[in-house]
């Protein structure tokens, strides 16, 4: 029986993920990381707020709230007077993904998929849950041995959430989940990815 995939829902929590088809390299070098973050303010910017990202070599996870619908808006109408819509949020990601093959695949002389097809989202529907998924994100590069810490990986949104840089990442939201920076940085230090994931967080691995 084919997988049923949740749908993404106005005003809903999401942790969203995919990898590489195969499990292949997604991103090779510091110019694949930029393009990929690039594009997704470009794409997912306007149809969703983000509260967490990692981007690993093989794979990455987003934690997003789609905005609601009144909230997003709407695509210009074209020469053809054609009535402005409101842009889809599942179409954004798929234009991300499709925009970020292309690239990849004209960069490094490639044909084919690159991503895994549909991607995987999960919707969040508590604050336990929104918590832990914010710490595991920050915590993959160490679950995959690419680092001790969170703070030593520069692509995740760990440092974003503590910097005063001005950011599109809701910083401040996250960081009212966890009390402050000082209990953001305890609890993310303290953070089991064995036994703090089954704190109520249904996850497969999809890295290497």
């Amino acid at each position: 029986m084919a997988e049923t995939y949740i749908p993404l829902e106005y005003g809903g929590y999401y942790h969203i993920y995919n990898r590489g088809i195969n499990s292949c390299p997604i991103f090779k070098e510091t110019s694949n990381y930029e393009h990929f973050l690039c594009l997704y303010d470009r794409y997912i910017t306007p149809v969703a707020d983000t509260f967490a990202w990692v981007l690993m070599g093989n794979h990455f996870h987003l934690l997003v709230r789609i905005k609601e619908e009144q909230e997003i808006r709407c695509i210009p109408a074209d020469e053809k007077h054609q009535e402005a819509k409101p842009y889809k949020p599942i179409n954004q990601f798929k234009h991300l993904f499709n925009a970020y093959a292309q690239a990849f695949n004209k960069r490094y002389k490639r044909t084919g998929a690159l991503f895994e097809t549909p991607f995987e989202r999960l919707r969040i529907e508590s604050e336990t849950y929104f918590k832990v998924l914010v710490m595991y994100i920050h915590n993959n590069p160490v679950k995959h041995g690419f680092c001790s810490h969170a703070n030593e990986y520069p692509w995740s949104s760990y440092e974003n959430c503590l910097s005063d840089k001005i950011t599109k990442l809701k910083r401040e939201q996250v960081l009212d989940w966890f009390g402050d920076k000082n209990l953001f940085r305890l609890m993310h230090s303290d953070f089991n990815l064995e036994t703090d994931l089954n704190d109520g967080l249904k996850i497969k691995d999809i890295g290497k």
